[in-house]
């Protein structure tokens, strides 16, 4: 049994229903963890909804996005100052609260600088692909006690062109089989699930099924309403819809009833979630060629480029053929949550072993981590 710190990502509360991937991630991750018997703590925003087993470390009150729109404050000095201030108090509890080892899914460059400048064995899950200032604290966060894992092969070419160290590896995520049940048949249409925001794509999503001929539901929080109102919208009507977003079993009923998912996203997408949710009850995949789409989703989907209504909608009629039983024999043997468990530990062991004997000081160091606001600290 190890005493576990998971620091997740706080622009949203960790709480069904889900706002995306990482969210659900950090959940499940949470809860297998305590499940396998280990004593977990969740950092995160103090209005999330941890799992049964699992105590609730508050980063900040609320999640930040209800004060600071991603889509409105993404790279701005305020929203910086306040993701600084939240991690470099989380960084001065971690330090003082004895854990075995620390789980980052946080995104912010002071974790794996803190795990480097304290000898605080650390795996850190990099969600995202690379941009700058995670980049750097990454880059010169490898110690003996570090692991880094991304979620596909194609995220690993992409944070270490070349050979990546023997540090970083790949974790894909994993889902909870029970959750997602088997239907060995759908009804003949289509269902399309995740943010509604501009590089998830569901505008591409209704445009298609009209093409195809092919009924539609929408599910998801909408993020970006003005990209709602003008993109999505006018496509709904008829046997296109929007059905909500909604918690884990509804939402899972209706996916599992669908004949196809569209998968849509429009930037180089990291894993995708939804399309192995959807894979787990049967549901083949007709997605747009982004990121590591092909890799995860391989032959229970078809494919077609992202700027390609007529090829998507193409992609979608033939998927709609392929076997449902070889989509959920799919994720059984590479993303279930028991893989991914199992691979998680074994990583937190690893860096357990190698953390140094004589560790440096766990005083925090309010220079190295520490920004006073409104001031961004300089990556």
């Amino acid at each position: 049994m190890m005493r576990v710190a998971l620091v997740a990502h706080i622009r949203h509360p960790i709480a069904p229903p889900f706002a995306g991937g990482m969210e659900a991630h950090s959940y499940h991750l949470a809860r297998g963890l305590a499940a396998r018997g280990h004593d977990v703590t969740l950092f995160a925003s103090g209005d999330s909804a941890v799992p049964e087993g699992v105590r609730l470390h508050p980063v900040v009150a609320t999640h930040y996005d209800r004060d600071f729109p991603w889509h409105r404050f993404h790279g701005t000095d305020a929203l910086t100052a306040h993701l600084d201030a939240a991690y470099a108090r989380a960084g001065r509890d971690i330090l003082g609260g004895g854990y075995d080892i620390v789980h980052n899914n946080s995104l912010h460059r002071f974790m794996p600088r803190l795990a480097v400048a304290h000898g605080v064995p650390m795996v850190t899950s990099l969600h995202v692909p690379p941009f700058d200032a995670l980049r750097r604290a990454v880059h010169g966060g490898i110690a003996p006690w570090t692991r880094f894992t991304v979620t596909s092969r194609t995220q690993l070419d992409r944070w270490w062109p070349g050979a990546p160290p023997p540090e970083a590896s790949v974790l894909p995520n994993g889902i909870d089989l029970a959750e997602w049940p088997f239907k060995a048949s759908g009804h003949g249409g289509a269902v399309w699930a995740g943010r509604i925001t501009p590089t998830k794509g569901p505008h591409l999503a209704v445009r298609a099924a009209r093409r195809a001929g092919l009924p539609l539901t929408l599910f998801g929080t909408i993020e970006h309403r003005d990209y709602f109102e003008t993109d999505v919208r006018p496509y709904l009507g008829g046997d296109i819809r929007y059905g909500g977003h909604l918690r884990g079993a509804d939402l899972a009923r209706e996916i599992g009833a669908a004949s196809v998912l569209l998968f849509t996203p429009l930037w180089d997408e990291p894993f995708g979630l939804a399309a192995i949710e959807a894979m787990a009850t049967g549901v083949p995949v007709a997605c747009t060629d982004r990121g590591a789409v092909r890799e995860v989703v391989g032959e229970c989907g078809r494919f077609a480029p992202s700027d390609d209504v007529a090829a998507l909608a193409h992609a979608a009629r033939e998927a709609i053929g392929l076997p449902r039983a070889d989509c959920r024999a799919r994720v059984e043997a590479l993303f279930s949550q028991d893989v991914m468990l199992d691979r998680a530990e074994a990583l937190y062991a690893d860096a357990r072993a190698a953390a140094p004997v004589a560790a440096p000081s766990r005083a925090f160091r309010p220079f190295e981590l520490q920004v006073a606001p409104p001031v961004a600290l300089s990556a």
